[in-house]
């Protein structure tokens, strides 16, 4: 016999059928707190990429021109300092928001630091790089915007946004998949090329850095620049970018011809978008002769890229990654229902 959905009470009205939750295991070990703070951290470090790319193309590297106070006599701006020594001390007044999300991370994962020892060293790690970009900023100011040390500087953050990206998957892990032992959701021959990914991505931003140590935006009228050729530095700039775009065009001929599991194949189309977005910005902004506003866009495209080629390769190696597959199906779900 077929059974009935609605159960009767005695009063014979029908009651409201009773919807399922969700099984305990494909929920997320941690809370809403620690899984806020690691997206707000990921958040946090690529904005300060942003807002420190405006220092520099506005020429507001040395508005504050000591450090760590402002002037020789002031830790903040003042009216002497215009609206370049605005920008720049806003820039370091957001160190302070990244500080308290940071030290807001750790303290929301003390309680469970034996427990989840990865999401406490991750937290604890990226604490540390808040003092280490401070001291970094502090040398390019020493330095007068030195474009080695500047390009050191941009490169510690894409560091942090690498362990903040890291940090936002295993937050997301759910109690089933924190003691999995299941293998990398790549196969062993996608594994080589999703390492290719990860390692044009790098280089891209490298080469990155130093087009933009050899171009026209010094951070300040009388900086240094690399000395080195733009153009020349362009084009060697855009080999791993073509490598790249190889490599996913192939990795994802191959995902797509084998059954892959739905987060390896999503993780691989969001680099795809992000990697065709930033080519794009990237060309129009050396035919438009660099732009400060595509210029900016340009950072905040390294920044993502390099956040989505981070998440592709964690979640094409590691043995425990969020989320389920989008192909798969429902756990728990039966044929239909018989008496």
């Amino acid at each position: 016999m077929e059974l009935n959905s609605v159960s009767s009470t005695s009063s014979g009205r029908a009651s409201s059928p009773v919807v399922p939750s969700p099984p305990a295991e494909n929920l997320p070990a941690t809370n809403k707190w620690v899984r806020g703070l690691a997206v707000a951290s990921l958040v946090a470090n690529i904005g300060i990429v942003v807002t420190g790319g405006a220092v520099r193309l506005t020429a507001s590297g040395l508005g504050c021109p000591e450090w760590p106070l402002c002037t020789p006599d002031s830790l903040t701006t003042t009216p002497e300092m215009g609206i370049h020594g605005v920008i720049e001390f806003g820039n370091r007044l957001l160190t302070f928001v990244l500080a308290a999300i940071a030290f807001g991370m750790v303290f929301s994962v003390w309680k469970i630091r034996a427990e989840r020892r990865d999401l406490f060293k991750l937290s604890v790690a990226l604490l540390a790089g808040i003092p280490a970009q401070a001291l970094l900023g502090g040398i390019t100011v020493w330095t007068g915007l030195n474009p080695w040390i500047v390009g050191g500087h941009f490169i510690v953050s894409m560091v942090l946004i690498v362990l903040a990206t890291v940090l936002v998957n295993r937050a997301w892990l759910s109690p089933h998949q924190l003691g999995t032992t299941n293998g990398p959701l790549a196969t062993r021959s996608l594994r080589p090329l999703l390492g290719a990914l990860g390692i044009a991505s790098a280089l891209s931003v490298l080469l990155g850095v130093v087009v933009t140590g050899s171009g026209p935006h010094a951070g300040d009228h009388g900086a240094a620049r690399n000395g080195l050729d733009p153009d020349l530095m362009t084009r060697l700039h855009v080999v791993p970018v073509y490598l790249l775009v190889f490599a996913l065009a192939v990795a994802l001929y191959l995902v797509y011809r084998h059954a892959t599991d739905g987060r390896l194949r999503s993780s691989l189309l969001l680099l795809t978008v992000v990697v065709l977005i930033q080519a794009v910005i990237g060309y129009t902004q050396h035919f438009l002769h660099l732009p400060i506003v595509l210029v900016g866009l340009h950072m905040l495209g390294a920044s993502l890229l390099t956040a989505a080629a981070a998440h592709v390769v964690f979640t094409g190696f590691s043995r425990q990654v969020p989320g389920t597959d989008p192909a798969a199906r429902p756990a728990g779900a039966t044929a239909s229902r018989r008496g």
